[in-house]
């Protein structure tokens, strides 16, 4: 089974992308981020006619995540649980019926908290913690899950090529890193550094200053995995050449293969 992430940064302006990129690795469940269209307006039939079957929890202009999946869905739950005023649009959870039991996943698009010293950032924390209860509950399940997204958390210093440059963003904020390493701490694995300990291996280049060209990047697109999961984990790979194409998402594919 092969699972990917990807922040398209806006569906509709890279469904050529996204449907070339399906073709190439053929995954069978996806998770997107910041799609920025309703759900009305997501490509839906370019995806479908490929044999996925899609949700969507959209939002006009702004954020939105979505599940493709060539299972059917069992389960859905849009929002991530744990505040209800909450109004924007960065979690979808799946359950899937497989040969061997179920597997749930969820697509992850998790706040920027930038500028520092706003509401923004507050507002991530919360979000994490939320997160990390999300995950409390589904590790006390037992059950075989995969939290995959744009957490927007560069982990450590060897996942940035200049780590000096992010020491006042939000993204390697003390505060950031120790919410990564609290659901670490639960039992949850990092796919691509549990089969990767190479430096230089980003998935994220900004469009300014020819950070692509330079590989001036940073990993904050992650996959995290319960044991279960983890225990039938074969390969991860990041599609950075998707970077390459002509008018790109910021974003690249980050992908693992599940024994499964």
């Amino acid at each position: 089974m092969r699972i990917a992430t990807w922040n398209v940064n806006s569906v509709r302006q890279r469904i050529d992308h996204l449907v070339a990129w399906l073709k190439e690795t053929s995954p069978d469940i996806v998770c997107l981020q910041e799609l920025k269209c309703q759900d009305d307006t997501f490509p839906r039939l370019e995806v479908e006619s490929l044999g996925y079957n899609v949700e969507i929890l959209g939002q006009k202009t702004f954020n939105g995540v979505a599940l493709l999946s060539k299972y059917r869905f069992d389960e859905v739950v849009r929002g991530l649980p744990g505040d209800d005023t909450d109004e924007q649009s960065r979690y979808i959870e799946g359950v899937f019926s497989i040969d061997k039991g179920a597997i749930r996943v969820a697509s992850i698009y998790a706040p920027n908290g930038n500028p520092l010293g706003t509401e923004k950032f507050p507002y991530k924390l919360g979000f994490l913690d939320r997160l990390i209860a999300r995950s409390r509950m589904l590790l006390a399940q037992e059950e075989a899950f995969v939290l995959a997204g744009d957490y927007n958390i560069i982990p450590m210093p060897m996942d940035a090529e200049h780590p000096a440059q992010w020491s006042n963003d939000a993204l390697f904020q003390p505060e950031s890193r120790a919410k990564w390493r609290e659901l670490t701490s639960l039992g949850l694995t990092d796919a691509l550094r549990a089969t990767n300990d190479q430096s230089g291996v980003y998935s994220f280049w900004d469009y300014q200053a020819g950070a692509w060209q330079k590989n001036n990047g940073i990993r904050i697109d992650h996959l995290l995995l319960s044991p279960l999961a983890a225990d039938r984990l074969q390969g991860s790979a990041i599609d950075s050449h998707v970077r390459g194409w002509e008018k790109p998402s910021d974003h690249v594919p980050v992908r693992i293969d599940l024994a499964f």
